[in-house]
C-alpha cells in the first residue's frame, strides 16, 4: 500500500462546535432525536436520514451496512428493504439490531439499540405507492443480496418491466416491505475538545419510563 501508516494514525479532528449537558436533555429520545435530526436537516448535512443497521445472524455473526430512515416517532425507527435480503433474512433469525447516524458536520453521533418487527401491510404499501417509479421498478427488478451474472442482468430486467408496466400500476410484491426498531436504548454523543465527547444515554425501564445516564468517552 502506498498510504504511509502515520498519515492514517495522525488523521484527527478536535471537536469544538457544541455541547450536550444534562440540561438539554427532553423527557425522552424522541424530543430529543427530532430536534437533532431537525436541526442536521437544517444544516443541509448529506443524506441527514442515511444510517448504519447492524444486524446479527442466528450464529452470531455481525453484518452491517447504511439504510435510510424513513419515519420515526415514539413507536420506533422505520427503514423498507426486501425481505429476502441478507439484513431480512438475520433479522428473521435474531430481531435485534442496532442503528448509528453520524452527522460529521454537526459533529454528532446517535447510537439506538432494540427489537426489530415488519410494519404493517398498510404501511408498507402506502410507502411504496409514494415512491417514484424507479424506485418501484428497482425493487421488482433486484433480487437484493443474491449473486448475478452481470450488471447486464439487472439491465436487462429492468428494461422488461419498464415494458411490462408502461402503462400499468406496479404492485407491491410480497417480498418487500418496512422494518421497525423498537429502542430500548438510545445514545446522544457529541464531539468535543481533546475526546472529552459528551455522551447522554437513555434507558427504558420496565414500566416503559425512560431515564438518563451520562456515560464516559
Amino acid at each position: 500500500m502506498s498510504i504511509d501508516k502515520a498519515t492514517i494514525q495522525n488523521l484527527r479532528q478536535d471537536y469544538r462546535s457544541a455541547a450536550l449537558s444534562e440540561e438539554d436533555a427532553t423527557e425522552n429520545p424522541y424530543q430529543l432525536f427530532e430536534k437533532w435530526f431537525t436541526e442536521a436537516l437544517n444544516a443541509e448535512v448529506l443524506e441527514a436520514n442515511a444510517m448504519t443497521l447492524a444486524t446479527c445472524s442466528k450464529n452470531c455473526i455481525p453484518s452491517a451496512r447504511v439504510v435510510l430512515l424513513k419515519d420515526f416517532n415514539e413507536n420506533g425507527f422505520v427503514f423498507y428493504t426486501n425481505y429476502e435480503s441478507q439484513k431480512g433474512l438475520e433479522i428473521q433469525e435474531n430481531p435485534y439490531a442496532a442503528l448509528v447516524f453520524f452527522w460529521g458536520d454537526l459533529e454528532r453521533q446517535i447510537r439506538i439499540e432494540g427489537v426489530v418487527e415488519k410494519v404493517s401491510e398498510e404501511e408498507s404499501t402506502s410507502y411504496f405507492k409514494s415512491r417514484p417509479k424507479g424506485s418501484q421498478l428497482g425493487a421488482l427488478t433486484s433480487p437484493q443480496s443474491k449473486s448475478i451474472p452481470n450488471r447486464e442482468f439487472l439491465a436487462k430486467k429492468l428494461a422488461q418491466l419498464e415494458k411490462e408496466y408502461e402503462e400499468n400500476e406496479i404492485i407491491k410484491p410480497e417480498y418487500w416491505g418496512g422494518y421497525r426498531v423498537i429502542p430500548n436504548k438510545i445514545e446522544f454523543w457529541q464531539g468535543r475538545s481533546n475526546r472529552l465527547h459528551d455522551r447522554l444515554a437513555y434507558i427504558q425501564a420496565k414500566d416503559q419510563s425512560w431515564k438518563f445516564e451520562r456515560l464516559a468517552p
